[in-house]
């Protein structure tokens, strides 16, 4: 019975938050309550395992707090600007150097694990550059989605904070594995948009082959120029501080190092680094107020996902019904596949984010795989592992990723033909870091 009640409780959070007629914060706290209470747990039995679960997350939540207010910040600083206007100057007019700029560029864009600024760094500064060289934008969003997935494996990005949360483990203790993997994805990104870009070429090359053309014409589209005002992002430019970048960028540059090193909680380090980068970049109090009060509705919305995870998963774990949902699931499924499940489910990755939403993901299935594999004697990091990195790459194709769809809107292109150009390399990139993984001993 306890099985029946956990599998009705984590499918109704599912269907809920795949309907999008509850919000993640509301279902994840109210529907376990019901569900402990179905099963027969008294009030203050659930408020016990709710401070457990709570007593899981909240180094993650004080975490994603101060990182979202610190790369914010840094954003607004400009810190990331020059990096991204030279790889535009660089690339401009050859269509095979703008694939792998873009590449660079989204990785860079999404240092702050935001998707929407993400996008709203990287559309409007490529996309009139991309129309220009006639190059499809369907590649543009291809590239800076993927690009920005691999830089998601960050722990104040959300997936690896949501698996922190489940496991109960510093996100940061799991990016540090994934770092190698990270820079081998980028590297092969970059490789992959070298050969799209080619293909793109070719493809403009029998475009203009088949137009007729005036001399005129010939001649405008030979010189492929591009103006400064063509990609120029829309920006606040008066909350710039170039005279500060290099301060800004060692200051960065220690805080990865510290927290790769993991002498200090990861939310201590941003902490205090957002001590030092706020007074530096703003000296005026209602600056710096202003500048948290700009980001503080990111930092608070992710940090109230996780704290309701926490509430779920501290009555589901509690409650004993993840424990008993895992003991019966295995009695349902064949034996020789059990101990495989995380690679199964790894490898669906992408298709899952088609549809399953990322709180759906890492709060349902999960924990219950996680649960199931472990008694097989695979780690809780592998099995996380394994789905993360299967399903991490697919996050810009799914209908349910709120940042897609302001991508979508800013290029003026449609959900159902970016799933048709991208997802099938989406996924076969995910599939091969999955394999890639697996060789270096990740998963």
């Amino acid at each position: 019975m306890l099985s029946i009640i956990g599998f009705v409780t984590i499918l109704a959070i599912v269907l809920f938050l795949l309907s999008g007629k509850m919000s993640p914060i509301i279902s994840l706290i109210t529907i376990p309550i019901l569900g402990a209470l179905l099963a027969g747990f008294s009030i203050a039995e659930i408020g016990l395992f709710f401070d457990e679960g709570i007593a899981k997350v909240i180094s993650v939540v004080i975490m994603f707090i101060f990182a979202i207010l610190y790369f914010g910040i840094m954003q607004d600083a400009g810190l990331f600007d020059p990096i991204i206007n030279k790889v535009i100057k660089i690339s401009k007019g050859n269509i095979v150097a703008v694939a792998v700029g873009t590449v660079i560029i989204g990785a860079i864009a999404h240092l702050d694990g935001s998707g929407a600024s993400t996008f709203l760094i990287t559309i409007p500064a490529l996309l009139p550059l991309y129309k220009r060289l006639k190059m499809n934008p369907y590649l543009l969003l291809l590239l800076v989605g993927t690009s920005a997935s691999i830089m998601n494996m960050v722990p104040w990005a959300g997936p690896i904070g949501r698996v922190g949360s489940v496991l109960g483990m510093d996100p940061t203790e799991l990016w540090r594995p994934l770092i190698p993997l990270q820079i081998i994805a980028l590297i092969l990104l970059m490789g992959l948009a070298f050969f799209l870009g080619l293909r793109e070429k070719r493809r403009i090359e029998k475009l203009n082959e088949k137009l007729v053309v005036s001399s005129d014409q010939l001649e405008a589209a030979a010189a492929l120029d591009v103006t400064d005002d063509d990609v120029a992002p829309t920006k606040d430019t008066t909350l710039a501080r170039p005279k500060l970048l290099w301060v800004n960028l060692l200051l960065t540059l220690g805080l990865i190092a510290m927290l790769v090193w993991g002498i200090l909680p990861a939310g201590f380090i941003f902490m205090i680094a957002l001590s030092i980068a706020l007074p530096l970049n703003y000296p005026k109090v209602d600056d710096q107020m202003d500048r948290i009060k700009a980001h503080a509705p990111n930092a608070l919305l992710m940090a109230a996902i996780i704290l309701a995870a926490g509430s779920f998963l501290g009555i589901l774990g509690g409650s004993g019904m993840l424990d008993a949902l895992a003991t019966d699931l295995v009695t349902l499924l064949p034996a020789f596949i059990i101990p495989y499940l995380h690679l199964i489910i790894g490898f669906f990755g992408a298709p899952f984010e088609l549809i399953l939403n990322t709180d759906a993901y890492y709060f349902a299935l999960l924990p219950v795989v996680e649960q199931i594999v472990t008694s097989y004697g695979v780690e809780s990091t592998s099995a996380a592992y394994a789905m993360v990195i299967g399903n991490i790459i697919g996050t810009f194709i799914s209908p349910f990723s709120p940042a897609l769809w302001l991508a979508l809107g800013l290029a003026g292109l449609e959900m159902g033909k970016h799933i048709r150009y991208s997802f099938f390399w989406i996924w076969g990139f995910s599939v091969v870091l999955l394999i890639i993984a697996i060789v270096i001993g990740i998963v």
